[in-house]
């Protein structure tokens, strides 16, 4: 839809110094259609597009294309950082900082990775950012994560789940277990190697309160080919496989996988060609793929162990 500029407020947003003024230029100045931009409809706040307002304004124009976001002020300045994160002029690490800081006071609750991915920082940057703010941010006993579930900051109540679960469904996956019980799947496996070692699933320093230890996510005594082994080789090699190659499920997971291989080295090139404003967005995109991918061998590796495939 067509908004008169007039009516539009052009003020809050997460940028530090304001209007860049070289970029509104080069809009102004570009014969490309630009993208609509993004207003508040209860306060006709321009959440994402202020350049592009600015430059439809040197270039004369009366009117903008746009779309609306319905929602409350705080949930407003969240998709402003998160569109100035992910496309258009990125916002400075200043810039990001200062929001982090921003939606921690809107969403104490919020986990440090959820706030990290909205301001495109690190989850330790997050949580030392939390840790300089303890009088002024409310300090949670439990976090909201990504995926919108809530776990608790006592790592010691999700492992003891953990293994009351364990004890009543032994063969349960590391997966199913982790979701459960609110906790990592890294987490999950250690809880069952102790049981099965005969120690306590809550270690020392977690029954004392101190953060869980870091987990890998995959575990590193899995199966691995040898070094030098082309992922293409091994892809080949499940198409040759009858269980694999006559059944169309098979076939589609062969297509599936070929589609997504990326091989050693090979994504240095794709690294080099991408503009340095879409840099955030690609690095989003690839860690978003690598979770899948990790979630995808997690899953694979859990079901071999329940199996006792693994070497």
């Amino acid at each position: 839809m067509l908004l008169d500029i007039d009516s539009l407020v052009l003020d809050g947003s997460p940028r530090l110094l304001g209007e860049d003024v070289d970029h509104t230029q080069i809009l102004a100045e570009t014969d490309a259609r630009l993208p609509a931009i993004l207003v508040h409809r209860s306060t006709m706040r321009v959440i994402d597009g202020m350049h592009r307002v600015r430059a439809a304004i040197m270039r004369g124009d009366e009117k903008i294309s746009a779309t609306f976001f319905d929602g409350d002020a705080s949930e407003a300045f969240v998709r402003a950082v998160e569109a100035n994160i992910a496309y258009g002029l990125p916002l400075s690490l200043s810039d990001r900082h200062a929001a982090a800081k921003r939606i921690l006071d809107l969403y104490p609750q919020w986990s440090d990775r959820s706030i990290a991915a909205v301001a495109g920082l690190s989850a330790r940057t997050i949580r030392g950012i939390r840790a300089s703010a303890t009088e002024e941010i409310p300090q949670l006993h439990s976090r909201v994560g990504r995926d919108g579930k809530t776990r608790p900051l006592n790592f010691a109540d999700g492992r003891r789940r953990a293994a009351e679960l364990i004890a009543r469904r032994p063969e349960a996956s590391l997966r199913e277990i982790a979701r459960n019980a609110g906790i990592s799947v890294g987490t999950a496996r250690d809880v069952r190697k102790r049981i099965d070692e005969g120690r306590d699933p809550i270690p020392e320093g977690v029954r004392k309160g101190k953060r869980e230890p870091a987990h890998s996510t995959i575990s590193l005594n899995r199966p691995r080919p040898r070094n030098g082994v082309d992922p293409a080789v091994l892809l080949d090699n499940l198409r040759k496989d009858p269980s694999v190659r006559y059944s169309e499920s098979g076939r589609h997971m062969v297509r599936w996988l070929g589609s997504r291989i990326v091989q050693s080295g090979s994504w240095q090139e794709i690294a080099d060609s991408v503009p340095s404003h879409c840099i955030p967005a690609v690095a989003q995109i690839a860690t978003e793929c690598a979770t899948a991918w990790l979630s995808l061998a997690e899953e694979l590796q859990s079901r071999a162990e329940r199996l006792g495939t693994l070497a």
